[in-house]
């Protein structure tokens, strides 16, 4: 077999539907604080985009701690959705995200449809560097006894209309804690999410043998890291199959350039890094620049080219 020549150049462009992107590597939202903080060990200009930690209209101060532990596999978080709240962050963050070069998905939750609809309306006037707003659906609905919007097609559908108030591109972040995920992302889509961000954590536990209690100060929380990987491609695999035209944003356990490289195969326009930031805040450029060597190696051109691959591959040879 003859050994493929290295490539030099491999053309990072891509598109989340109408929102063209130099890089298809993001930071994902939580991770990366509000601002500009990654901004001292990277060249925030230089990746896909920053796409900061969710927003609601009011500040809000988040769970007890403790916040976050590690488990076999990733770590549970409950931080609890803390923030300053959007005219705080407009004013007091964004300025400095503006500065960088860098472009920013805004990122916002609710605990009521109106929420989001207020959220999004204050983010109408935002300046052009917030390219698309992320709408977390992964939120407890106080008018369906908390129940997360994200496992109610209907509520999905509802908070995503409402959403449309921002005047910018839409992204649906949906939870992969429900049976019914197509029918969520269709609920999304049709009306007017022009990405799906897949996925946001799973629910899981952890328990103190010693204490015989929670780790946890809000008992349980949101499973991130390695553990997340297999079932986020899963859900970007199974979003690509249904929905071939719908733009997908994969995320979930993405720690090199490897879990970029799947991700995108699997059917994701792009791919955003999470907990592995919090180990390393150079995380999602060596992300970039690893998804760049492999392509090199393998003789792929452009980024682009390996979208939806793995589904391609399979339809070919007669499976589903």
């Amino acid at each position: 077999m003859r050994r493929r020549e290295p490539l030099g150049e491999v053309d990072l462009a891509t598109f989340v539907a109408s929102v063209a992107l130099a890089s298809p590597v993001m930071t994902a939202s939580g991770t990366a604080g509000h601002g500009a903080e990654l901004g001292a060990y990277i060249d925030l200009a230089s990746i896909g985009a920053v796409v900061v930690k969710s927003l609601a209209t009011y500040s809000w101060a988040g769970n007890p701690s403790p916040r976050v532990c590690p488990v076999p596999g990733g770590m549970l978080n409950s931080v609890g959705l803390q923030g300053p709240g959007v005219e705080a962050w407009l004013s007091d963050e964004l300025p400095a995200l503006e500065a960088s070069g860098a472009r920013v998905v805004a990122s916002i939750w609710g605990r009521r449809v109106e929420d989001y609809e207020a959220a999004a309306l204050l983010l109408a006037h935002a300046p052009a560097c917030v390219v698309a707003v992320e709408v977390n659906v992964s939120c407890p609905n106080l008018e369906d006894r908390s129940r997360m919007f994200a496992h109610s097609p209907k509520a999905t559908g509802e908070v995503v209309a409402a959403s449309m108030a921002c005047s910018r591109p839409l992204w649906a972040k949906l939870s992969p804690n429900t049976s019914d995920l197509l029918l969520v992302a269709e609920a999304a889509l049709s009306n007017g999410a022009e990405a799906l961000t897949l996925t946001n954590t799973l629910l899981g536990i952890a328990i103190d043998a010693e204490r015989r209690a929670p780790v946890l100060g809000a008992g349980g929380g949101g499973l991130s890291g390695d553990a997340l990987h297999a079932v986020a491609l899963r859900a970007v695999y199974e979003c690509r199959a249904a929905f071939p035209a719908c733009a997908i944003v994969g995320v979930g356990g993405v720690r090199d350039g490897l879990g970029a490289v799947r991700m995108l195969l699997a059917g994701a326009n792009a791919v955003e890094v999470g907990t592995a930031s919090l180990a390393d805040p150079r995380a999602v450029s060596r992300v970039q620049a690893e998804l760049v060597s492999w392509c090199q190696r393998h003789g792929v051109k452009a980024v682009s080219d390996l979208v939806g691959d793995a589904n391609e591959n399979w339809r070919q040879k007669g499976r589903r």
